[in-house]
């Protein structure tokens, strides 16, 4: 299926490693030209370097990169100095620590809330003006399954992701939709990711269990009895900034191999 999103540009956060990557990979294969952003210079550099070998004399599509912090503001200048209009916006951001939340104090919750909730809307804010002059125009949200089943470590994440998922709900549906702005929520759940190993080191080291014990019997939890591939995750994504997915619009789209337990 052509998407219809050839020659279109796209800035995709967190776009060195897991979930962002795939998202980055899935589009520069549709033709996509690519603002990649990321914090690590050198992963950052061979994720774009690794694109641009295998898609963009093949695609057409233009891949570049700018190492900085997107949750600052001084790395959303740096993006956008480099260029200020974009078609498409894959927000992303790493997850917060997991852990107590008798531990977190008010610091830990501004950072959560800033990195997963205002890095998103400023994003928004900076872009969708533009997208709604030229008719065109996808966000795509990474956020997590925990904002549909909260995880009672993961209280940083459930609260700012949370928030930011409100806040799509109302501008989703404002004036933009009728421009042809869509606004989605991608929700993951367990991917095959960095982030995935990390959370269950954590519980490993915690519970005296082997990492690969704990690891399958996470994989048990779920239908598909199996990790999801960053690659899956991105063709998804890409398929959210379709033209064929432009009546797709305010919804938070669930990844996570059936495990989700609900009807709704």
């Amino acid at each position: 299926m052509d998407l219809g999103i050839a020659g279109k540009w796209a800035l995709v956060c967190g776009a060195s490693k897991g979930l962002g990557f795939g998202c980055a990979q899935a589009l520069v294969q549709e033709g996509v030209n690519l603002l990649m952003v990321a914090r690590g210079a050198q992963a950052l550099e061979q994720s774009a370097s690794q694109l641009i070998a295998a898609h963009e004399g093949r695609t057409g599509a233009t891949v570049t990169f700018v190492a900085a912090d997107i949750t600052s503001s001084e790395g959303r200048q740096a993006v956008f100095s480099v260029r200020p209009d974009f078609d498409i916006v894959v927000t992303n951001a790493g997850g917060p620590p997991t852990g107590d939340f008798r531990e977190w104090d008010r610091a830990a919750w501004i950072k959560a809330v800033d990195a997963n909730m205002l890095t998103p809307i400023e994003l928004i804010k900076a872009t969708v003006d533009g997208m709604a002059a030229r008719g065109f125009g996808r966000i795509i949200n990474i956020t997590s399954s925990a904002v549909k089943a909260p995880i009672d470590i993961l209280g940083l994440s459930n609260g700012a992701r949370c928030g930011l998922t409100g806040f799509v709900a109302g501008v989703s549906r404002s004036k933009l939709a009728a421009q042809g702005v869509t606004m989605n929520n991608l929700l993951p759940g367990a991917f095959d990711t960095d982030r995935l190993r990390g959370i269950m080191q954590g519980a490993a080291e915690r519970s005296g269990q082997a990492l690969e014990a704990v690891m399958a019997a996470r994989r048990n939890t779920i239908p598909a009895r199996r990790f999801g591939t960053v690659q899956e995750f991105g063709a998804i994504c890409a398929f959210l900034c379709s033209q064929q997915a432009g009546y797709i619009n305010g919804q938070n789209v669930l990844a996570d191999g059936g495990a989700y337990p609900g009807t709704f």
